[in-house]
C-alpha cells in the first residue's frame, strides 16, 4: 500500500477476470474510513466505515468487507445487488457523500468519478485508463476507455461529462487500471478531455 497524500492510500491487487493488478483507494475522512472500489483490502483498511463504488463492475470484494454503508450510483445499485453487493446508499451525482467527496456523472450511465477535495484527487473506475492499462496498453498518462464501453454514447459525450473536472484544482488522477497520475493531474486530464 502506498501513501499518495496525507489521508490517501492506494493499493493494487490481482484481478482474476481482468488478468492484471487493479487499483483501490483508502481515504481518511471526518466521516470515517472510506474505500473506493476495494479488491482484497489489506488488514489495515479492512474495517471501513464506507465503501464507494464507481461502477457496478467494481463491486469487487465490497460484499466481504462488512462496511457499515455502501454507496453507489442509483444506476449501479441493482447490478451490484445481482453480484452480491448490498448498496445501502444509492445516490445521484451531486448528492451528499461521506467526507465531502463529490460524485460526477460520466457518459457511461452507471459510472461516476469521485472528487476527493482534501487530497485534490479524482478517483476513476473505467472511463479513464492510466499508462500500461489494457486493452492496448500505451505509455500515455491517461486515455479514454474504448468507445464500445460507452454503449450508445461516444468519446465526445464522455469528454463533455468530464469537462467539469477541469474546474477543480486536480493534482492527482487515480485510475483503477494502469498507473495513477500523481502530479500535474489537471494537465493530464486536460490533454485527454480537451480544452
Amino acid at each position: 500500500m502506498d501513501e499518495i497524500a496525507p489521508g490517501l492510500r492506494r493499493w493494487t491487487a490481482w484481478h482474476e477476470e481482468w488478468e492484471e493488478n487493479v487499483g483501490s483507494l483508502a481515504v481518511d475522512t471526518d466521516d470515517g474510513l472510506v474505500l473506493v472500489d476495494p479488491l482484497e483490502a489489506p488488514p489495515e483498511v479492512s474495517k471501513a466505515d464506507h465503501v464507494l463504488v464507481t461502477v457496478f463492475w467494481h463491486g469487487r470484494t465490497t460484499g466481504e468487507l462488512g462496511a457499515k454503508r455502501v454507496w453507489a450510483s442509483s444506476r449501479s445499485a441493482q447490478p451490484l445487488s445481482n453480484r452480491g453487493v448490498d448498496v445501502t446508499d444509492p445516490f445521484r451525482a451531486g448528492d451528499e457523500l461521506p467526507g465531502g467527496i463529490q460524485a460526477f456523472q460520466t457518459a457511461r450511465a452507471a459510472e461516476v468519478v469521485y472528487w476527493l477535495p482534501a487530497q485534490r484527487a479524482v478517483a476513476v473506475g473505467d472511463v479513464l485508463l492510466g499508462a500500461g492499462a489494457k486493452p492496448r496498453p500505451t505509455s500515455a498518462p491517461l486515455r479514454l476507455c474504448p468507445e464500445r464501453w460507452l454503449g450508445k454514447r461516444t468519446h465526445d459525450d464522455l469528454r463533455a461529462t468530464l469537462q467539469p473536472l477541469l474546474e477543480l484544482p486536480v493534482e492527482r488522477v487515480l485510475v483503477s487500471h494502469g498507473e495513477p497520475v500523481l502530479r500535474d493531474g489537471k494537465f493530464a486530464l486536460a490533454a485527454v478531455v480537451g480544452r
